[in-house]
């Protein structure tokens, strides 16, 4: 027994020694595999044999074991990963050839006395496996076992994983690994391309052989390199990981960096860097990080061109070449400091990479900023574009560096559309997952960090660093060393930033000045009690800073003048605020608009000290007014804001007068409701109709939006109340009768959800005057199938209540309606003949062909149907019935070919067969080919930024 004592007491003695000269301790992988890999190039196949053991260290007997299996998710066009595309409207992977997809097959596991053992997907989670245990594994106890399978590697022009055309290959989830254990489960997510896998620690021995012509590259530690016949054998190791990376290519292209502490392998691009510049500029950043957050637990990182690619710095990656504003190094620094971060980050942390995901995109921001901070303090959004005298009056340009992340938050947040940070990964639109939340979290750990200061938030993140060298983490350990760390109470950080939408708005109410003092009050325009800084500003120059830690009402502080000359809320924009144009009061005299007025060209950031006025030249075209050169007069900068105008004045060149349009918005967002939005809108128009004649129209209108409490439903619902009031000038062109003057209410009823396997919208429209009323309704439905083929499917129906109108001009039109509320992009709106008169609109019975009758004055119900038969073209057909007053109901029909080149944007139609007989071989057979063309720029432009928002 006493010799026990000894034992126990000198170990106790050496572990506090060692402590003491600053050791750490590191805990050993929960699991561990052994691999033997093949790699065929021409196959793009990986052939695996694994030995694993599985420790069970939960307090839980297991009767079965997840893995998880992510190269899987390319193997059909129905997994989780296939959805996500649609739901984002990328058509590759769909659209794409088996042998462009990824698997993984042949799988076989043994356990230790090599009894087969039976394994399955699961139904819910298809690229997770579970395999059952012949004998139960209790806490604490290890089993071996021996997998085979065989890796099918995907093209990489879906997710830039997998083998590229050019030969190289990034690999990454092709073993299969034990899922992460919390809560007494396993955690089985599915791949939907988020970087988020939520794998156990497990170390890895790996011997993997590549055809000789190629070189393997990882962040795994290479033991062995060994040159066979005709292949290359490499052998790496690697203690407690959660993923590791490889990179096969036939130039070597990646170049080693060596400090004492780590050595960085990368393939970052920058061919005008010499390997020195670089060197510098990535010892620079190691540095930086070691000191901000502590060393890197493992000797080697890669970082690598598809890392960035992955994941690029917004905003410096959307500029061409040829503009370069910031200079190479710069640019390269930034490249490489923010794809550091994120591997340094996530290989070292161990939370689940997809609830918590808001403390990897927070950390990663947060220091970046403070780098630019340290580094490069007077460092501009447009870099050296700021020095440019012509450009100096733009928000966008003279904002500082670190000045965007803010805004790319707001923009969100104006649109009605952000979303907690604490929401889980897969929840968030792709905005706010690649962009917009990430940047937030940052700010929020920035906003905590400069209300505490002290270094208090840095430090925690150190210690929430070590912890995770140690053990399995989670965000309830960061809230801990958080709330310990901190002298004041921060419990309204994590609920009202952290995990809430709510939003922040200070402005002042009141105030009163004397020669030595300030008094003011400060009105919470949301009642989200958080700390608030207020600045005085004497020429621009900080003389005092104040935090308020709880807005109270009816509560009045006063503070020492300094000389200040105005007060602002958050002038830093240390707070994440919604609303930065009602935060300062000028203090020079009586004025009696704080907010001066500040012409801009083009477009700009929103200012929040100026009223701004954006003016625009434009060129627009229709047929009867010709080119019609203006300007644009409006308030839209890049944040939606409440009230919107839009005045755009033109000249009509073909007739020598003045034209134009301009609309007048309220918006009104709701936060916590199925309403998103109300709008209530103004619009007018000025512009011909005919050669000799012009409209007038004025457009008051009531537009009420919904959107599902899920924002990645890509299901779009509203109600539109308008008044419609047309003044139509007489022409010579047009014989109906009174048609010039009318007014008609409309209300209507859409409900429609687009994704690319799947689209279906039902419409339901209202129109009443003092000549006609009308029903009608409109349902489409489109499916793209497994096949690739596509059936389009649209149902119209439409029945007058009461018609006293004595022309066709309200009718219901079977191939070209009249258009008589101006509402559809005609580009020449009364053409009978000519190129013109062909454009078709997706409206009414939508027919191709021109029958006799074209209009109805009764009722109409028409279908309209095409299909694909070999990529975009498809062969189309529709039927309908119309019924006129005093004349029986017809039936009607038409088909032909269809070369949908973009649906609903750039069509063709090439009629074969109709009512009239075969079309193909009557006279003059190209009037009878009908087109659907947009030019509106608004609709072009949702066509490219449908897919994040």
């Amino acid at each position: 027994m006493q010799t026990l004592k000894n034992k126990v007491f000198i170990t106790l003695k050496l572990l506090v020694i060692w402590s003491l000269l600053g050791g750490s301790f590191t805990t050993f992988a929960q699991h561990d595999s052994k691999l033997s890999a093949e790699f065929n190039s021409e196959n793009k196949t990986i052939s695996v044999i694994q030995e694993l053991t599985y420790f069970n260290q939960s307090d839980q007997a297991l009767n079965f074991i997840v893995l998880s299996d992510w190269n899987n998710a390319y193997s059909n066009k129905n997994s989780p990963l296939a959805k996500r595309f649609s739901d984002e409207f990328e058509r590759s992977f769909h659209l794409a050839p088996e042998k462009e997809r990824g698997y993984t097959s042949n799988i076989t596991i043994l356990d230790e006395n090599n009894n087969f053992l039976t394994w399955e997907r699961d139904q819910n989670h298809p690229d997770v496996i579970q395999f059952r245990l012949r004998e139960t594994l209790f806490p604490n106890q290890r089993k071996t076992f021996k997998l085979t399978y065989i890796v099918k590697l995907p093209n990489d022009r879906f997710t830039k994983y997998g083998y590229s055309d050019n030969g190289k290959f990034n690999i990454r989830n092709w073993i299969l690994t034990p899922s992460r254990f919390e809560n007494n489960a396993f955690v089985k997510y599915d791949n939907v391309n988020l970087d988020d896998e939520t794998n156990a620690l497990s170390d890895f021995e790996i011997t993997f052989k590549v055809p000789s012509n190629f070189v393997l590259t990882s962040d795994l530690d290479e033991i062995q390199k060994t040159v066979l016949q005709n292949q290359t054998s490499y052998k790496y190791v690697g203690k407690n990981r959660l993923n590791i990376s490889l990179f096969l290519d036939d130039k070597g292209e990646f170049l080693s960096f060596k400090n004492a502490d780590i050595e960085v392998v990368s393939n970052l691009k920058d061919s005008r860097l010499t390997d020195i510049q670089r060197a510098i500029v990535i010892d620079k950043i190691v540095h930086y990080v070691d000191k901000n957050i502590g060393k890197y637990p493992f000797s080697k990182i890669t970082v690598s061109q598809v890392d960035y690619d992955r994941n690029p710095f917004y905003g410096l990656n959307q500029l061409p070449s040829f503009i370069s504003p910031f200079p190479d190094e710069f640019i390269y620094e930034i490249k490489f400091l923010k794809t550091y971060l994120n591997n340094y980050i996530h290989t070292t942390l161990q939370l689940n990479q997809r609830d918590d995901n808001w403390i990897y995109d927070g950390v990663q921001v947060y220091f970046m900023m403070k780098y630019i901070d340290e580094f490069h303090p007077e460092s501009k959004m447009m870099g050296s574009l700021a020095k440019l005298r012509v450009l100096r009056g733009f928000n966008l340009v003279s904002l500082a560096f670190n000045g965007q992340y803010s805004y790319f938050y707001m923009l969100m947040a104006r649109k009605n559309l952000d979303q907690p940070l604490g929401s889980p990964k897969d929840s968030l639109i792709k905005f706010n997952e690649k962009i917009a939340s990430k940047y937030r979290a940052g700010l929020s750990l920035n906003y905590l960090d400069n209300y505490l200061g002290s270094s208090i938030v840095q430090n925690s993140i150190q210690e929430f660093f070590e912890l995770n060298k140690k053990e399995q983490t989670s965000e309830t350990d960061f809230e801990n060393i958080l709330k310990k760390n901190s002298p004041k109470k921060i419990e309204w950080f994590f609920d009202k930033i952290i995990n809430s939408r709510d939003i922040i708005d200070f402005k002042f109410n009141n105030f009163s000045k004397t020669k030595d003092s300030i008094s003011f009050s400060i009105k919470n325009r949301t009642s989200v009690n958080v700390p608030i800084p207020v600045y005085g500003l004497m020429k621009k120059q900080i003389v005092f800073k104040y935090w308020i830690d709880t807005v109270s009402k009816d509560s009045t502080y006063t503070v020492p003048r300094n000389n200040a000359d105005k007060i602002v809320i958050n002038y830093k924009n240390e707070v994440p605020e919604f609303n930065l144009r009602n935060n300062w009061q000028s203090l020079r005299g009586i004025r009696l608009n704080n907010r001066p007025i500040k012409f801009n060209f083009m477009k700009d950031l929103e200012d929040p000290f100026y009223n701004q006025i954006l003016y625009v030249p434009t060129l627009e075209y229709n047929l009867y007014d010709g080119f019609q050169p203006g300007f644009r007069f409006h308030n839209k900068t890049i944040l939606d804001k409440p009230f919107i105008f839009d005045l755009n004045p033109t000249f009509s060149a073909k007739t020598s007068t003045i034209s134009g349009k301009g609309v007048f918005y309220l918006n009104h967002y709701y936060r916590e409701s199925k309403i998103s939005n109300i709008r209530y809108v103004l619009g007018g128009q000025y512009l011909h109709y005919a050669p000799d004649a012009y409209y007038t129209k004025l457009n008051p209108s009531i537009i009420m939006s919904f959107r599902p409490a899920n924002l990645r439903d890509n299901r779009e619902q509203y109600i539109t109340v308008k008044q419609s009031l047309v003044n139509r000038q007489k022409t010579a062109y047009i014989t109906d009768e009174n048609t010039e003057n009318y007014q008609v209410f409309i209300a209507k009823y859409y409900n429609g959800k687009t994704e690319v396997t799947n689209h279906f919208n039902f419409l339901f429209d209202t129109q009443l005057s003092s000549t006609f009323g009308k029903l009608s309704t409109e349902v489409q439905y489109r499916k793209l199938f497994d096949s690739n083929r596509q059936i389009n499917l649209r149902f119209f129906g439409g029945t007058f209540i009461y018609n006293q109108t004595n022309s066709n001009f309200f009718d219901f039109g079977l191939d070209r309606p009249s258009d008589y509320l101006f509402e559809s992009d005609y580009l020449g709106r009364s053409e009978t003949k000519g190129i013109f008169s062909q454009q078709s609109i997706v409206k009414d019975g939508f027919f191709k062909s021109k029958l006799d009758t074209r209009f109805a004055n009764q009722w109409m119900t028409t279908i309209n149907a095409s299909t694909s038969i070999w990529n975009w073209v498809e062969v189309y057909g529709d039927i309908g019935v119309i019924k006129n007053k005093n004349v029986s109901a017809k039936f009607v029909y038409d088909s032909g070919v269809r070369l949908n080149l973009l649906t609903d944007y750039l069509e063709l139609y090439f009629p074969v067969y109709s009512t009239n007989g075969w079309e193909i071989g009557q006279q003059n057979y190209q009037e009878r080919i009908r087109f659907i063309v947009t030019f509106n720029p608004s609709t072009l432009i949702k066509l490219f930024t449908r897919k994040w928002f």
